[in-house]
């Protein structure tokens, strides 16, 4: 089962409550409230986004944290990576340093366009997209020959 932590989960939660008023400056303890998520979670959370850019602070007693960019300009795909790594569905879609089968196996170029396939689907999706009320859509089909073209 492909899944992604809850921290991620977390994270795309207070993001997207941010992403509603992204010019005011947002405190932990606020954005705790808001969102039900506890304070030390969501301190860490600010605290791993902050790292990865996607948010920038300023300290003291009217501080707080602020988007670093307009939610049109932070993708699902970034908040993913800031908070789990490089998007890979499986380890040769980063590297084949640790696979004894690399040279037998006949799937590693079809799992990579996978791969791509997912992580372009995963950067066209923005905050800004995030925030959109919800839309009840029917079940969505791939076909799988369709990821090959």
């Amino acid at each position: 089962m492909l899944k992604l932590s809850k921290l991620t989960d977390y994270a795309t939660v207070i993001l997207s409550y941010m992403a509603k008023d992204y010019l005011k400056m947002h405190a932990a303890l606020e954005i705790a409230q808001a969102t039900g998520i506890t304070q030390p979670t969501v301190s860490k959370i600010l605290k791993i986004l902050l790292k990865a850019n996607v948010l920038t602070s300023v300290r003291g007693a009217k501080g707080g944290y602020l988007l670093a960019r307009a939610p049109e300009n932070i993708t699902v795909a970034t908040v993913i990576d800031a908070l789990e790594g490089p998007i890979s569905l499986t380890e040769c879609s980063v590297s084949h340093k640790n696979c004894g089968q690399v040279a037998d196996c006949h799937v590693q170029g079809n799992w990579g366009i996978i791969n791509q396939k997912i992580l372009a689907l995963l950067e066209a999706v923005t905050l800004a997209d995030m925030i959109l009320p919800i839309k009840p859509i029917n079940e969505i089909r791939i076909p799988a020959n369709s990821l090959f073209r």
